[in-house]
């Protein structure tokens, strides 16, 4: 197989989480109405085929990357799951405890955080190791414009099935893609900093 690009690889992610999106938003209210039990744990496990899509894009980048790539990867991954790992035990102790009232929905926020916590660490330990993120002359899409593409795809979203959406719902995605256009928008702000003063 072929190593992906960049470009490749982002596009990808960004059409395998556009699906998981549209599951949640389409899909996933129709699990309480099913009535058969194995009707409804297959409705409830369709989202988890574009995460598990996801995560063997993630492990053939890693295979296909050069060896320090691969280390920033590897610590990257060995950080977030420490930390997710040690999250989740406290919570589990002051669940039992009776000190939080935590419910297995909890579960589905597991994966994200393991995520999110992989690509600050992968980012920290890049920048220690004096390199980006991914090879410059691999760059595909800039940062950006996936900040600012993510981000309206889910005010998209919201705006299309905003008569169709519980208010958490709505307010999510209104949220995260206002989130996402904002961060695209300081990070366009920042990089023209950084132009100028290195003129």
């Amino acid at each position: 197989m072929p190593r992906l690009s960049q470009k490749q690889y982002e596009w990808r992610v960004l059409v395998a989480m556009a699906l998981y999106t549209l599951c949640m938003l389409v899909e996933w209210p129709l699990v309480r109405a099913a009535g058969s039990l194995p009707l409804k744990c297959l409705l409830a496990l369709v989202p988890v085929l574009p995460m598990i899509y996801v995560i063997i894009l993630m492990a053939r980048r890693i295979r296909d990357s050069d060896e320090l790539e691969r280390q920033t990867h590897l610590i990257g991954l060995g950080i977030s799951t420490a930390v997710v790992g040690a999250v989740s035990l406290v919570g589990g102790f002051l669940s039992i405890a009776n000190v939080l009232k935590l419910d297995g929905s909890i579960l589905i926020w597991v994966f994200p955080g393991l995520m999110f916590c992989y690509g600050l660490a992968r980012w920290q330990v890049a920048r220690r190791y004096g390199v980006g993120t991914f090879c410059e002359s691999d760059a595909g899409v800039a940062k950006y414009v996936r900040f600012v593409l993510a981000g309206g795809v889910l005010l998209l979203i919201a705006w299309i099935f905003r008569s169709s959406l519980d208010d958490v719902r709505l307010g999510f995605l209104c949220g995260a893609g206002a989130g996402l256009v904002a961060l695209g928008v300081v990070y366009i702000v920042l990089q023209r900093r950084r132009v100028r003063v290195g003129e």
